[in-house]
């Protein structure tokens, strides 16, 4: 480390430090590569508690050196979201928002939904959140403006479909539209999503008067109603203030080492949606970093900044931020935080949403619930996350194992474990569990969560126990155990000496058995998996000494299993790399 350390550049760039796994624990970014890296080692340096417990982690780390801090920004970025490193604040965001995109770089351009942003020189009008509004506004579109909605190529004529006859659609398939008059449609329909209701209207406005003036009553009357209909929706838009744009409001609300986002998206001064969300675990983080980290992580996605995003405060290095976002739009974008009028309503009233959503969704029963657990199990402590063992096989064959995590009110994904059994042959439900739980401790160094639940009962619960001691060096401190066995659902510790009753509805009930049936559920998937893979096989496949050269050969010879099935021992072992003793280890493994 030391050596690495005396050569690393004077550079901007990005860090990944690893355990002895090679696993990646943290991701981060800095303007002197050599300062920072050498500031986690010295024994002067003043960590707070959560460097301090990763640094004890860190057996090596890597680094890529970037022309400049915003590389780094953007290269941080999307390594955070590539390895969700541990030790890093992490937004659990894997939504893909909706926009409504008008294929103008097309010649008969159409509407569409896209939820990847590419630069295709198309109009991206959106997020949408929740799509119910994108799907109103599109259904709109689709009644009032008279634009195609197919896929085809128009590259040459075809027959005009049902739409054309409902009156949806112009036609261009049967050139019943020259392309001039179909791209004023797209016009009105780029000014409709644009917001800029003045100009459409005026259009329209024009448009009727030329069809009364010659004469096209018909034509008219379907431009008046389409004016009214525009009105009317527009009427029941919110509009927040149109001289806002384009701007997206970041509410923030921190308490109890989590913290709520709420973001208005405000397009045009018309409100078009909103998106909550909570980042866990930021105890010793600041709020100028936390916004930072929440700014980079959300608008790495599939999302268009808009021109200017507000915030109670500014984040942490906000001017590389705004070169990040610049480059992300192609736009100049701007961070601001204001202290005064409309703007500063709006943060008002989205940090009081995302408070509101805070006292929601952080699941405030989850201490009562643990703590009930405790009482009723019998456990020492509170636990504070939960890990499932489950095995599943049928007649021993393509045995498997599993082991699921969950902590803080929701599954972590990352810490799921799956294994295929490989020493236990046949059925023995004791051996499998005691191997499954032996080789995933060894595979998470020990990090074990504070209870461990097996599905089974006693039997199983001494097999745990068992392995716990046998590995006690491993643990900071040893797991605590349950057992859960069913029909009817019931637990088992090592300190109860009767079975504790779960068929009750009593939440701690419903959440030992809702981790118990998602740790069935990973480990039966994994199981029909590799039951599925090896039926996959060819029979010959499962006979020793016959590899790929000779099942080529026999099958090119006979042609089939069957035939093979049906050759003596002298047809197959006068063929080229083969036996007697090898065909009737043929003729024996095919019976």
């Amino acid at each position: 480390m030391q050596e690495k350390l005396a050569i690393i550049p004077s550079k901007p760039g990005v860090y990944i430090f690893k355990n002895g796994k090679d696993r990646v624990l943290y991701v981060g970014k800095a303007k002197d590569l050599k300062n920072r890296l050498r500031s986690y080692f010295q024994k002067s340096s003043k960590l707070d508690p959560r460097k301090t417990a990763m640094i004890k982690n860190v057996r090596d780390f890597s680094y890529i050196a970037t022309d400049n801090e915003l590389e780094a920004l953007a290269l941080e970025a999307n390594l955070i979201k590539q390895y969700r490193p541990r030790f890093n604040v992490i937004l659990r965001d894997d939504k893909n928002y909706p926009y409504l995109k008008l294929t103008v770089n097309e010649e008969w351009p159409r509407l569409e939904v896209a939820r990847r942003i590419k630069k295709d020189g198309a109009l991206y009008s959106g997020p949408y959140v929740p799509a119910g509004s994108m799907w109103e506004t599109l259904a709109f579109i689709r009644r009032n403006f008279q634009i195609r909605g197919c896929r085809y190529l128009l590259d040459k004529p075809m027959r005009p479909c049902i739409q054309h006859q409902m009156g949806r659609c112009p036609a261009p398939c049967a050139g019943k539209i020259s392309r001039e008059e179909y791209l004023k449609l797209i016009e009105e329909v780029r000014l409709f999503l644009k917001g800029e209701k003045r100009g459409l209207l005026e259009e329209l406005e024009k448009k009727m008067l030329r069809f009364s003036e010659g004469m096209r009553f018909e034509d008219a009357a379907r431009t008046r109603d389409r004016i009214r209909a525009l009105q009317r929706a527009w009427e029941s838009q919110k509009v927040v203030a149109p001289e806002l744009g384009d701007i997206d409001v970041i509410g923030f609300y921190k308490g109890d080492g989590v913290v709520s986002f709420e973001v208005f998206f405000i397009r045009n001064g018309i409100m078009i949606g909103s998106r909550d969300l909570l980042i866990k675990n930021t105890e010793n983080l600041s709020d100028r970093e936390l916004m930072h980290t929440f700014l980079s992580q959300f608008y790495s996605k599939e999302i268009i900044p808009p021109s200017e995003i507000i915030t109670p405060f500014l984040p942490a290095e906000s001017k590389p931020l705004e070169k990040w976002l610049r480059q992300r739009k192609e736009e100049d974008v701007k961070i601001s935080a204001p202290k005064t009028g409309k703007k500063k309503q709006l943060l008002a009233m989205a940090s009081e949403n995302a408070g509101l959503i805070f006292r929601d969704k952080r699941e405030p029963r989850i201490d009562d619930i643990l703590k009930e657990m405790k009482e009723r199990l019998r456990l020492e402590k509170s636990p504070e996350d939960i890990g499932a063992f489950d095995v599943s096989t049928i007649s021993g064959n393509e045995s498997a194992g599993a082991f699921v995590y969950w902590k803080g009110g929701e599954f972590k994904k990352e810490m799921y474990r799956r294994l295929r059994i490989k020493t236990v042959q046949g059925i023995d439900d004791y051996s499998m569990m005691e191997e499954i739980i032996e080789r995933i401790i060894r595979n998470l160094e020990g990090s074990m969560p504070d209870l461990i639940v097996i599905d089974g009962g006693k039997g199983q619960l001494e097999i745990a126990k068992r392995v716990i001691d046998k590995n006690v060096t491993l643990f900071r401190e040893p797991p605590m155990l349950a057992a859960i066995a069913k029909d009817p659902d019931r637990a088992y510790t090592p300190t109860s000496e009767e079975p504790i009753d779960l068929d009750g509805g009593r939440p701690f009930c419903l959440l030992l058995k809702k981790i118990r049936d998602e740790a069935h559920r990973f480990a039966i998937g994994y199981h029909r998996k590799l039951r599925a893979r090896e039926l996959m096989k060819s029979p010959l496949e499962r006979i020793p000494g016959i590899g790929k050269k000779r099942r080529l050969e026999l099958l090119r010879h006979f042609g089939s299993i069957e035939a093979i099935r049906n050759a003596t021992i002298y047809e197959i072992a006068r063929l080229k790399g083969f036996n007697k003793r090898v065909a009737e280890r043929v003729i024996e493994g095919l019976k």
